[in-house]
């Protein structure tokens, strides 16, 4: 997999209410582009329903936005153009539709991959990095978890940009100057 040599995506990484969804809206509002949010989301109970609605609220009505658990190949298709900024908020929960949909994980990998590599527009990603903590008990848990690491690594490589956010704060990943390392 390759960097997009267009427009390019930017993949934006980080835990939970690290403030990497807010860093993301902020990314696109201050593009001066119209703005297209994807969310992958399903609001399966009232907690989840209480979230979406609070990121819709934060957005305002200067959005508009599709919502899409699993086809985000051909949203992304059909939204990425030039004039306009997409956001796709989040990769780990198209990834666990994914996986509840008993989909192949790695071939929609690939296929999201390629499409963000010949996007027409910019297009924002967000994605949780879940791999920095305790090992999970279970097996379903580990093979979501390695799963997101994959994703992850995967998107960094066909994204222009990646920032990590902790605590609210934004770190540059890509691109950057690697220093040698030397032993």
């Amino acid at each position: 997999m390759t960097q997009a040599d267009g427009p390019g995506a930017t993949l934006v990484l980080g835990g939970a209410r690290s403030g990497k969804s807010r860093f993301a809206e902020d990314l696109a509002e201050n593009s001066g582009l119209e703005k297209i949010y994807v969310a992958t989301a399903a609001a399966f109970d009232s907690e989840m329903a209480e979230r979406i609605g609070d990121h819709r609220t934060r957005r305002g009505s200067t959005w508009a936005t599709f919502e899409e658990q699993l086809d985000l190949k051909n949203v992304l298709q059909r939204e990425c153009r030039q004039g306009r900024v997409v956001l796709v908020d989040c990769l780990t929960l198209w990834l666990s539709n994914l996986t509840f949909a008993e989909k192949d994980i790695a071939a929609e990998t690939s296929e999201l991959c390629k499409t963000v590599s010949a996007l027409e527009g910019p297009c924002v990603f967000v994605s949780n990095e879940v791999g920095m903590g305790i090992v999970p008990e279970n097996r379903l848990s580990r093979s979501f978890r390695d799963a997101q690491g994959r994703l992850n690594q995967n998107m960094a490589q066909v994204c222009r940009q990646v920032v990590f956010v902790a605590a609210g704060l934004p770190t540059l990943l890509k691109p950057n100057l690697q220093p040698e390392i030397r032993l």
